[in-house]
């Protein structure tokens, strides 16, 4: 193997990763991976935890190499995996994020109406697939759950996958959020592969629990975090706000030719577009924020200016749903205060409400494989800390309003 087709980068959480192929030298070199360097892997989480300016590009080369791990431990144990199916585990799970756009999940469905970062992260894959000659057929396979070892796409996309173990570890490093932490070595070298399927072994129990507590405490805590919660809010509102004026036929320049292009157009469909989608990260929005900062729209500018400066809107999260009465006595207040129609006031003062669910049963089963053979769900092993309290829906009801 050529001395270029081996390198190695120093990452802050797992040390040293190795990159030693040259399709996945070329994909990190590509300029559809190479863009999430500029989209922030926690969006606005910043804002509460300075460290947590970590990005995407961080995220899917930590997820690769989590992948390479939990593969050779698997091979350890004579679970049957070729060079190629390997490598297109590897080249799917370091491809499985090149779909986000600009903020990730807070202007999903937004620039882009109904459509998820993973089908555009298919689509990329087939446009790269196209470039390179098909050697990222076996990826896309792996990918969209067509490959006949299921337990690689499991390695993908599941209850145990590399994204997830990566994300939750890398984003409790960054925050500085210990609760976070798990054991991701000790997870990987329990995994094993049982009638095709992923599967925990029976010594790794515990681990297990600890990474679906770390989960859930991650997401209130951090991912959910009531200031991330309004700052995501606002940037939604802002976007809807430019949309709306410009529907209305008033001029608005955003500084960025394809964000002008999906705030103007309702796109359903990245297939026509992906060129444009492509170009877009959140230098191109955290720009036009700035440039929005002084338009003659009051609602545009004052939430441009309130997010930028981080002067966010307040929030309050509770268990019950917002009371009507005291919705509208905000309302009164922003409109009172920033001299706001009953219609622009919506833009200060709402509602809304987030879920979270530690385990559910009902979804993707992580199984357990027993020395006997039996093979049980995680909540259903005796004295299983993750049973129906943590299995059940947990609701949350927000309102944002001007302080």
């Amino acid at each position: 193997m050529a001395a270029t087709s081996r390198k190695i980068i120093n990452d802050p959480v797992y040390g040293f990763i190795t990159i030693d192929h040259p399709l996945i030298l070329e994909l990190i070199g590509h300029p559809f991976f190479q863009r999430l360097r500029r989209i922030q892997q926690m969006g606005f989480a910043h804002l509460v935890y300075p460290g947590a300016v970590h990005t995407r590009l961080h995220h899917a080369l930590g997820a690769y190499h989590l992948m390479g791990n939990a593969l050779h431990v698997l091979k350890g144990k004579g679970i049957a995996v070729s060079e190629s199916e390997e490598l297109g585990a590897k080249c799917a799970i370091l491809l499985h994020d090149t779909g986000h756009g600009p903020f990730s999940h807070a202007l999903e469905n937004r620039l882009i109406e109904n459509v998820h970062h993973e089908t555009v992260s298919l689509q990329i894959m087939r446009q790269l697939n196209e470039e390179l000659n098909g050697q990222l057929t076996t990826a896309i396979e792996i990918f969209t759950d067509q490959y006949p070892k299921r337990f690689l796409h499991q390695l993908v996309s599941g209850q145990l996958d590399a994204d997830r173990m990566d994300y939750l570890n890398r984003d409790s490093f960054f925050t500085g959020v210990s609760e976070g932490v798990i054991g991701y070595d000790r997870i990987i070298h329990m995994l094993t592969v049982h009638h095709g399927e992923l599967m925990v072994q029976e010594k790794g129990i515990y681990s297990i629990e600890k990474f679906l507590v770390a989960r859930r405490l991650m997401y209130w805590q951090v991912y959910l975090h009531k200031t991330v919660v309004s700052a995501e809010s606002m940037i939604v509102k802002i976007i809807d706000r430019a949309k709306e004026l410009i529907a209305s036929g008033k001029h608005l320049y955003s500084g960025s030719d394809p964000l002008d292009f999906f705030l103007s157009h309702s796109v359903t469909d990245t297939r026509e577009y992906l060129s444009a989608f492509i170009r877009l990260d959140d230098y191109d929005v955290m720009s036009a924020l700035k440039l929005w900062m002084n338009h003659e729209d009051k609602v545009l500018s004052a939430l441009s200016r309130m997010l930028i400066n981080r002067q966010l809107l307040k929030v309050k999260l509770q268990a019950a749903p917002v009371d009507k009465k005291i919705l509208e006595s905000h309302r009164e207040n922003a409109m009172r205060k920033m001299k706001l129609k009953p219609e622009e006031a919506d833009y200060f003062v709402f509602q809304g409400e987030h879920a979270n669910t530690t385990y559910n049963p009902e979804d993707e089963k992580i199984n357990i494989l027993f020395k006997d053979g039996e093979v049980r769900d995680i909540s259903a092993v005796d004295n299983a800390l993750i049973q129906r309290s943590l299995a059940s829906e947990v609701k949350k009801f927000y309102i944002c309003y001007l302080a």
